[in-house]
């Protein structure tokens, strides 16, 4: 199956070349555009102030972040590369998410994850809505995906958001439809085969001898007639 993470980051600022690092990571796991449940997030330490107009965006002080691990503790870095593999990684204005996190590998010694493997969902959308807001809360709107958990900009809120933009983006309930029709295919193409083992027939009885009884004495007293149940020894 088609393996894909759906990829979010808030930040202290716009440039890690100014000095503004990570504060929040979040990834979601998705397979043939469903998502599995599978998630990875954390926040950072960025080691620094906190400007004011980022955490009007975001919410996260630096008093807050103080203490959390720094992007180099083995529970985020390895944790976060483990988490991803060699999937795709699916972020709205791509170029910026590209831009701090491979600014963070590549400060701790690692390898920065190639431009190649990254989607850009804002390119998507400026594809399919060209000279339309195409903001992921403008996206949100038109496809009616639901807000209501968002107050303020959070990378595992705004992931899974983006989860479900990027499915609309790529079919929607056309996809959906796709998916079940095929997973229905599956289950009749395991069937043709005994997949599931033979079924016996007839089944056997799962009533016990006092619930058959019971029931008998319902058909005298209600029914008057024994006939039809009769035939099937009940």
């Amino acid at each position: 199956m088609a393996r894909e993470i759906v990829l979010d980051t808030e930040t202290t600022g716009f440039e890690p070349q100014a000095g503004h690092r990570l504060v929040e990571l979040a990834c979601l796991e998705i397979e043939d555009f469903v998502p599995t449940g599978r998630s990875f997030h954390t926040y950072i330490d960025p080691c620094r102030d906190m400007p004011a107009e980022a955490e009007r965006v975001h919410g996260l002080s630096a008093t807050f972040l103080a203490g959390k691990p720094r992007f180099e503790h083995s529970g985020v870095v390895d944790a976060f590369l483990e988490f991803v593999g060699e999937a795709p990684l699916v972020a709205h204005n791509a170029g910026f998410d590209r831009a701090f996190v491979n600014w963070e590998l590549e400060r701790v010694g690692r390898e920065a994850i190639h431009e190649r493997r990254w989607v850009d969902t804002l390119e998507l959308a400026k594809r399919r809505f060209p000279g339309m807001h195409n903001s992921l809360d403008a996206l949100c709107k038109r496809f009616r995906i639901s807000l209501s958990e968002r107050e303020k900009h959070g990378a595992l809120v705004d992931a899974k958001l983006l989860a479900a933009v990027y499915l609309e983006l790529k079919g929607g309930r056309e996809r959906r439809l796709e998916l079940t029709s095929t997973a229905a295919v599956t289950a009749v193409a395991a069937a043709a085969r005994n997949a599931y083992g033979a079924r016996p027939r007839p089944l056997a009885l799962r009533a016990t001898e006092a619930e058959r009884l019971i029931h008998a004495a319902f058909i005298r007293g209600k029914l008057k007639s024994e006939t039809l149940w009769a035939r099937f020894g009940l």
